[in-house]
Order: structure tokens, then sequence, then C-alpha cells
């Protein structure tokens, strides 16, 4: 069946992108957080687990800081060049430079 038979075209599906799985589970741990802390759950925490709980976020923080940190290092130490791939860029400059030249246009 052609398009301009009638056929429908659907639409893609939505889907949730990274950063609003990333925000969702933020907003779902962050309430939890709270609720725990401020006992709108009417739960009774143990005096150790309230301290524990209230500096759970900056805790988290820089938990993933430093995953952050250490991830960002460690493809920093692993990175591998391409040195086939630096040979052909200049080639193409080289090329492109030769063009520009039999245009007019000098270095």
């Amino acid at each position: 069946m052609d398009w301009a038979e009638g056929e429908s075209v659907r639409s893609p599906e939505p889907t949730m992108t990274k950063l609003a799985q990333w925000l969702w589970a933020l907003a779902l741990l962050g309430s939890a957080w709270a609720a725990l802390t401020t006992g709108a759950l009417g739960l009774e925490l143990p005096s150790s687990c309230r301290e524990v709980l209230w500096p759970l976020p900056a805790y988290l923080l820089v938990s993933a800081g430093c995953y952050a940190l250490g991830t960002v290092g460690y493809r920093v130490a692993t990175f591998h060049d391409c040195e086939d791939a630096a040979r052909e860029l200049q080639s193409q400059i080289q090329e492109a430079r030769a063009d520009l030249s039999r245009r007019g246009m000098r270095f």
C-alpha cells in the first residue's frame, strides 16, 4: 500500500531519556529519604539510623563524584591513539590546502 493510498505512518513509541530516568530515580530516592528523615511515615527509627540517614545525600554525592573522577582518570589512562586515523586526517588536510591554494588562498 502506498502513502497516497492511505497508509498511516506510525509515530515512534515515546521513550524516556536517560536524564529523565535519572531524575525519576533521584526524585524517588529523595522522597523516600525525606519521608524517613521527617517521620512522615510514622516509623520510629533508632537514633543510630537517623544519624546515618541525615548526611546520606552528602555521602552519595561525594561517592558519585569519586566514581566520576575515577572513571575519567581510567579512560584517560587507557586512551588509545588512532595512528591510521591521524595519517588519514593529515592527508585530508594536505588535500584541502592544495585545493585552496589552487583557488588562490595563501597560507
